[in-house]
C-alpha cells in the first residue's frame, strides 16, 4: 500500500505484529431491525465493566437519583467514557400507508364517508421508532490508536482496540482523532475510555456481555467474515420483503476507515442515527502533510540561504 494509515487491510493484528496463528478477527453485527429498545446491552455492559452510573445528581439517598433529558425515552444522551453501549431512540413521523393495517370493526372517530377518515387521508402519518445501540466501531485504521503518544491505545490479538488503563496519560489526542467522536475522558479522571469488546471475556472464549444479554439477537459477535456475510443475508431478505430503506453500514473494507470491527445494519440514513455519513480516519493525510511541511521547510532554508549569501556579496 501506498499509505499504511489508510485503504483495505485484510488482517489488522498481523499488521501489528501478532504471529499468523493469532486467534481470528472479532466483531459486532448490529442488526437494528429487531432491537427493541430495551437497554439490557447497556445495563450488562455498565455491570461487567463496572462503570459508574451518568447522570446521577447529587439529590436523592446517596446521590443516586438520575437526571432525565426530557427529550426522549432515551436518558444516557450518547456514548462516553462510562457509557461503552447507548441505545439510540430515534422517533419519525411516516406515511400510515408505509404499516399494513388491520380493521379491527372498531368505530371511527371521524363521520362515516368523510374525507378524513381511514385510508382516504393522503396525508396521514404514524411514528416509528428506529433504536439502535451504538458502540466503538474498532476500526480497521484506528486513528485513536495512531495518535496516542504513550501506547495506551493497542491493536489486540483479536484485531479489536483496546485502551490500557494503566498506561493512559490523559493528553486527549485520541479523542478528536476519532471520526465517530467515540472515545473519551471520564471527568474525575482525567483518563480515556471506551469499549472494550470485553477484552477479558474474549481472553477465556466467551462473547462480550451486551451480545450475551440481547434477548433479540440484535447485538451479534463473531469472526468478523462470517458477520458480513450474515449481514448480506439478512439486508437481501429485508430488502425483498420491500423495506427498500435497509442498508448496512461499515461493513465495507474500502471506505474511509477500512471497514469497521462494529457494523450496522440501518433503516434510514446514517445521520438519522447520529453516525458520520462517511467516516474518513483522520490520520490518511499525515504522510502527504509531512511531505509538505518538509518541502515548505526546505523552501525557508533555500529563502534565508539565498538571502544570506546575497548579502555577504
Amino acid at each position: 500500500m501506498g499509505n499504511s494509515l489508510s485503504g483495505p487491510l485484510a488482517d489488522p493484528s498481523a499488521d501489528a505484529g501478532y504471529p499468523d496463528d493469532h486467534p481470528p478477527r472479532v466483531g459486532f453485527f448490529t442488526d437494528t431491525s429487531v432491537c427493541i429498545g430495551c437497554k439490557a446491552c447497556e445495563v450488562a455492559c455498565k455491570e461487567w465493566n463496572a462503570l459508574p452510573a451518568d447522570g446521577v445528581t447529587d439529590h436523592g439517598a446517596g446521590g443516586d437519583v438520575l437526571s432525565m433529558t426530557g427529550m426522549s425515552y432515551d436518558n444516557t444522551g450518547g456514548l462516553g467514557a462510562s457509557t461503552y453501549r447507548h441505545v439510540a431512540f430515534v422517533e419519525q413521523r411516516v406515511p400510515a400507508t408505509r404499516s399494513a393495517t388491520t380493521d379491527l370493526g372498531m368505530p371511527s372517530m371521524d363521520l362515516p364517508g368523510s374525507a378524513g377518515s381511514g385510508e382516504d387521508r393522503a396525508d396521514a402519518t404514524e411514528v416509528r421508532w428506529l433504536m439502535s445501540s451504538d458502540v466503538c466501531k474498532h476500526c480497521t485504521h484506528a486513528a485513536c490508536l495512531d495518535v496516542c503518544p504513550t501506547g495506551s491505545l493497542i491493536r489486540t490479538e483479536h484485531g479489536t482496540v483496546l485502551v490500557q488503563e494503566d498506561i493512559c496519560n490523559g493528553c486527549g489526542y485520541c479523542i478528536p482523532a476519532c471520526p465517530y467522536g467515540v472515545i473519551d475522558q471520564r471527568k474525575g479522571d482525567g483518563r480515556a475510555f471506551k469499549c472494550t469488546m470485553c477484552q477479558d471475556r474474549l481472553g477465556a472464549g466467551m462473547a462480550p456481555a451486551c451480545a450475551t444479554a440481547c434477548p433479540t439477537e440484535s447485538i451479534q459477535f463473531g469472526p468478523l467474515d462470517e458477520l458480513r456475510a450474515r449481514a448480506d443475508e439478512r439486508l437481501a431478505t429485508l430488502q425483498g420483503q420491500g423495506v427498500s430503506e435497509a442498508r448496512l453500514y461499515g461493513d465495507d473494507p474500502d471506505d474511509g476507515v477500512g471497514g469497521d470491527g462494529a457494523f450496522f445494519l440501518l433503516l434510514d440514513e446514517p445521520e438519522v442515527y447520529g453516525l458520520p455519513p462517511d467516516p474518513v480516519v483522520t490520520t490518511r493525510d499525515l504522510p502527504s502533510m509531512w511531505r509538505h511541511a518538509g518541502a515548505a521547510a526546505l523552501t525557508v532554508a533555500a529563502t534565508v540561504g539565498a538571502a544570506f549569501l546575497g548579502a555577504r556579496r
